[in-house]
């Protein structure tokens, strides 16, 4: 067994591969259990079902946090919150986005699901291929965390001063590409993302794509657009790329799975807009002031990063509330 030696012991981006492979085989039991157990077959995810399933994906990433906590020290454990509760926040924005894309494509409920799920698959080789090379160019090049918080605090600034603007996903470009490009199906074939049929006009079988396959590759889409937010913002917080992916990671998959309690009421989290565009002046912030006042602690760092959010949503929560009836 000595020939497991290098690939268990041997350092991969300043952690041994036993700790990558651990956190890959707990990602990996997850999702099996996930689509291998709970849903096996296809139906409609009420919200208790929804919120019981996030529950369980949230709880795994703060017994992981603990875990890192325990072994890696309380900067770190302190730093993969920070990151985990940043990242499920920037990622409200993108449960948006994924009902857009649902309903212009009139995806079913009891099918979109299996569109999340093989959504975070991609987001999981997404985020390991810019996260490496996030990496590898702040080991390279120290100054380029600066220019992450520059693009953090203008973001930021954006995202306060700039109005909202709804998506056409009806006109997207790449939408319409494939469109133009590949065979798409008029309906669903169920579950399918791809089926063989005759074309049209020559009458031989060929490939088609479905509906549901647009729907997955615009959520791939979003999930790259948001980490150009997200990757830059947890960098600005730690420069460990095991703790940035981790928390990434279970971010991601958490709020996936609460999808389907969100989407029917994400108005309700409006002004979390405003918090948020708070935390990323406040990340982007910190990497200046370091020459200034020093580093800032990480409790400091996630005291005001939760106390900014938790405040954006309950104000939100405040705002949106039905307004009392009055009987006569």
């Amino acid at each position: 067994m000595e020939f497991l030696d290098p690939i268990l012991f041997g350092q991969f981006l300043g952690k041994p591969g036993w700790m990558w492979l651990s956190f890959l085989a707990i990602v990996a039991a997850l999702l099996a259990f996930d689509l291998g157990v709970l849903h096996r077959d296809n139906h409609e995810i009420g919200i208790g079902e929804s919120v019981a399933l996030s529950a369980l994906y949230i709880t795994a990433g703060l017994i992981f946090g603990g875990w890192v906590w325990w072994s890696m020290g309380a900067q770190a454990g302190t730093d993969y919150l920070t990151g985990f509760v940043v990242e499920k926040s920037l990622s409200m924005d993108n449960v948006f986005v994924i009902a857009l894309i649902f309903s212009t494509l009139a995806i079913p409920r009891q099918y979109q699901h299996r569109v999340l799920f093989w959504g975070i698959l991609g987001a999981i080789l997404l985020r390991a291929v810019m996260i490496g090379l996030g990496a590898a160019l702040i080991s390279q090049f120290s100054w380029i965390l600066y220019l992450f918080g520059a693009f953090l605090v203008i973001t930021g600034i954006k995202m306060l001063v700039v109005s909202d603007s709804t998506p056409d996903i009806e006109n997207n470009k790449v939408l319409g590409w494939l469109r133009s490009h590949f065979n798409v199906t008029p309906g669903l074939h169920g579950q399918d993302f791809v089926v063989r049929q005759p074309h049209p006009v020559t009458g031989k079988p060929a490939l088609w794509i479905t509906p549901l396959m647009l729907a997955l590759v615009l959520v791939e889409l979003a999930d790259l657009v948001f980490a150009v937010d997200s990757v830059p913002a947890i960098f600005a917080i730690t420069t460990d790329p095991f703790i940035v992916y981790t928390s990434n990671i279970f971010a991601i998959l958490g709020l996936r799975a609460l999808y389907f309690a969100l989407a029917a009421a994400i108005h309700r989290f409006h002004y979390l807009k405003y918090a948020l565009a708070l935390v990323l002046v406040f990340i982007g912030g910190k990497i200046f002031a370091v020459n200034v006042i020093g580093k800032v602690p990480a409790v400091l760092s996630l005291s005001v990063t939760f106390g900014l959010l938790a405040g954006g949503v309950l104000y939100s929560l405040w705002k949106t509330r039905k307004p009392e009836t009055i009987s006569t």
